[in-house]
C-alpha cells in the first residue's frame, strides 16, 4: 500500500496545474459564507481511487496523506488536511458529470474510480473526513471525452441520478470576455473542497481563456463559474507549476506570482462540448 500512495502522491504534482496568483483565495467550505458559493461547492465532485476507500458500518472512509507526508513544507496552507482527490468534477444534470479529459480517458477510469460528493470540512480543524455511501457514485459509460493541447473535456454519465443536490448551469451560448470575474470550486492537491474567487478573465482564446485563479493539482475537472451570473463557463485544465523545492528545509513551497503575472491557468470553454444535457 505505501507504494500505492507514493503513485497517488507522484500523479497529483506531475498534473499540469497550478499556483496562488496575489492573495491566496481558497478557503474550506466550513468558513464559507455565501450561500450561492455553498451551493456551487455541493455540486462538486472529487475522483478518488477506489483502493483508498472503505465501507465500515454506515461510513465510508478514505486511506489518505496529508500534504506534509506529501513533501509540503508545514508551514504552507491545509498542510495537515488530508488529500484523496486525484480530480475534480461537476454536476450538470440528474445524472450527468463533466471533468476534464486528462481525468477520465477511457472506461477503465469509470472502473478503478469513485465520483464522491461532500469530501468537505464541516467544522473547524477538521481531521478526518467521512461519507455516507449514498454520496459515492461510479460512472456508468463516458459520454463525450477529448485530450490533446487544444481541447480537454469529458462528460460521463453516473450509475444513478444525484437527487440531493442542485447540478450547476452553464453557458450554451455566447462566450465570456476578458476581465470578467470567475472562480473555482474543486480538490487543489487532492484536498477537501476548497472555494477560491477574486480571480477574472485574463485572455480569450477559441477553445479556452486563461485567468489568475488559485488552483493546483487535483482541481483539473473543476468548475470555474462566473460570478455575476452564477454559470459554469468552463473547465479548469492546466496552468503554471504548483509547488517549488526548498532545497535547504527538504519540502516544497506553494509557487505564488502576482496577479498579472506568470502563464495564467487555462480553462477549457464549456459551449459547445458534445453530450451536455
Amino acid at each position: 500500500m505505501n507504494l500505492l500512495f507514493l503513485l497517488l502522491s507522484l500523479s497529483a504534482f506531475a498534473s499540469p496545474s497550478d499556483v496562488i496568483y496575489g492573495e491566496d483565495n481558497r478557503r474550506d467550505l466550513v468558513d464559507e459564507t455565501n450561500p450561492k458559493y455553498i451551493q456551487y461547492a455541493q455540486a462538486t465532485a472529487a475522483k478518488v481511487p477506489t483502493i483508498f476507500m472503505r465501507t465500515v458500518g454506515k461510513d465510508v472512509i478514505f486511506r489518505t496523506m496529508t500534504l506534509v507526508d506529501r513533501g509540503i513544507c508545514d508551514t504552507e496552507r491545509f498542510a495537515k488536511q488530508n488529500t484523496v482527490a486525484m480530480c475534480s468534477g461537476f454536476l450538470v444534470g440528474p445524472k450527468t458529470l463533466v471533468t476534464a479529459g486528462h481525468c477520465i480517458k477511457n472506461i477503465n477510469d469509470c472502473k478503478n474510480f469513485r465520483w464522491v460528493f461532500d469530501y468537505a470540512t464541516t467544522v473547524k480543524d477538521q481531521t478526518r473526513i467521512t461519507v455516507t455511501p449514498k454520496k459515492v457514485y461510479s460512472c456508468k459509460k463516458v459520454i463525450s471525452q477529448h485530450y490533446d493541447d487544444i481541447e480537454d473535456y469529458a462528460v460521463i454519465e453516473l450509475d444513478r441520478e444525484v437527487k440531493d443536490r442542485t447540478p450547476l448551469a452553464f453557458r450554451k451560448t455566447g462566450s465570456i470576455t476578458p476581465g470578467t470575474p470567475v472562480m473555482v470550486i474543486g480538490h487543489p492537491s487532492g484536498l477537501p473542497t476548497k472555494i477560491a474567487d477574486g480571480a477574472n478573465v485574463r485572455t480569450l482564446d477559441s477553445h479556452w481563456f486563461t485567468a489568475n485563479l488559485d488552483t493546483f493539482a487535483g482541481n483539473s475537472g473543476s468548475a470555474v463559474i462566473n460570478t455575476i451570473t452564477g454559470e459554469v463557463e468552463g473547465i479548469l485544465v492546466r496552468g503554471e507549476e504548483d509547488y517549488i523545492d526548498d532545497p535547504a528545509r527538504g519540502c516544497k513551497f506553494a509557487h505564488q506570482c502576482e496577479n498579472d503575472q506568470c502563464r495564467g491557468e487555462d480553462v477549457s470553454l464549456i459551449t459547445g462540448i458534445p453530450g451536455l444535457p
